[in-house]
């Protein structure tokens, strides 16, 4: 697949989450599609497992939208960069949020198989959501990553 193909797809998976049309967004993905989400500490893998992902992040963030402003590609993998923008709601976080809408920069990382993707990498910081969003990052990680909230470091 070359690079305009590349980003054609990312472009349309986009729309479809700006849109929050799951079925929309499965059809871009390849069966065993994987999907991490490091500041979260997530991994989706296969379209069920997406699925579920997808709908959680979308009751998180139900106005989610991102603008990709560049990218380039190696041939194999696909790099984009932009904007997001997105409110966080609910108490998924352990966290009550402010409401505000949050404006993230986001970097995402593009593999495909079978001319659909086969793998996201979706990247941001998680203490400019937070501070956004008028929340602790402490208490959000400590939500997030229970196991390594309490302990001495080594």
């Amino acid at each position: 697949m070359d690079e305009q193909g590349m980003f054609e797809l990312a472009q349309a998976l986009a729309v479809a989450k700006r849109r929050q049309d799951v079925p929309a967004s499965l059809r871009l993905f390849h069966p065993d599609v994987v999907l991490e989400t490091p500041a979260f500490g997530t991994t989706a893998r296969g379209l069920a497992e997406n699925e579920r992902a997808l709908r959680r992040f979308f009751a998180s963030f139900p106005d989610y939208d991102v603008d990709l402003h560049g990218h380039a590609s190696d041939g194999d993998t696909l790099v984009c960069w932009g904007t997001a923008r997105l409110t966080m709601t609910g108490n998924r976080f352990g966290v009550r949020p402010n409401g505000k809408r949050a404006e993230i920069p986001v970097f995402l990382q593009f593999t495909f198989k079978d001319d659909v993707i086969a793998g996201e990498r979706f990247f941001f910081d998680l203490a400019t959501l937070c501070a956004q969003s008028g929340v602790s990052t402490d208490a959000v990680r400590r939500t997030l990553f229970p196991a390594s909230a309490g302990g001495d470091a080594a």
